[in-house]
Formats: C-alpha cells, sequence, structure tokens
C-alpha cells in the first residue's frame, strides 16, 4: 500500500518536473528571469535534469519492488488455486443424475407422423 502511494506521488513529481523542462533546451531559466540570477543557468539545467533522472529511476525501482514476486506455473500444496478452479474442481468431484431422456408423446390419432424432407 505504501509503495503504491510513493509511486502515485513520484508520476506526479515526474511529470511537473519535465513540463518544466523545455524542450528547445531553454528549460525554466527562459520562464523565471530570477531564478536564473539566484542559482545560475547551468546550476538550474542541472537540478532539473537530475530531478528528472533520480524520479525516474525511483519509478523502475518502485515498480520492481511491486512487482508480483514468483509468478509461475508451479502451486504450493497450501494454494488451491483460483476461486474458479476450486468450484471447477467441486463440481467434478459431485456426481450429478443423469436425467432420463424425455419421452415422446405419441402423435395425435388419425393424423399420419409428419416425416422431414
Amino acid at each position: 500500500m505504501i509503495y503504491s502511494i510513493l509511486t502515485i506521488i513520484v508520476c506526479i513529481l515526474l511529470v511537473l518536473v519535465i513540463l518544466i523542462q523545455n524542450s528547445k533546451g531553454g528549460g525554466i531559466q527562459s520562464q523565471f528571469g530570477a531564478a536564473t540570477q539566484i542559482m545560475g543557468v547551468k546550476r538550474g539545467t542541472e537540478f532539473i535534469e537530475k530531478a528528472t533522472w533520480g524520479l525516474a529511476i525511483t519509478l523502475i525501482v518502485l515498480s520492481v519492488i511491486m512487482s508480483p514476486q514468483g509468478t509461475g506455473t508451479t502451486t504450493s500444496s497450501d494454494d488451491a488455486g483460483s476461486v474458479t478452479k476450486r468450484k471447477a474442481q467441486t463440481a467434478v468431484a459431485v456426481p450429478q443424475q443423469q436425467a432420463a431422456p424425455p419421452a415422446q408423446a405419441p402423435a395425435p390419432t388419425g393424423q399420419a407422423p409428419a416425416q422431414g424432407k
């Protein structure tokens, strides 16, 4: 549960960091003049780039951690499988009664039985 929340937060931050960047290379410096004076042009770009890589790597690590472990074709003796599989096994184990075939009604008197052509 905690990993799911962290993944959502990382995704939102990654989207925001990517949207801050300029595809032409201008980046955050072209949008905020005061930021270039405080941090410097090179430092602002480096910070955004490092934040993007860090968030991307964090997202990959969280995805690997959250992936189901041990999914294979082998089942343990404790695990009977899915609910559908268990229902199918119990349905096979319970003998079903054979219903007698329905009796055909005799043809009405005075009429010949219909023949298929």
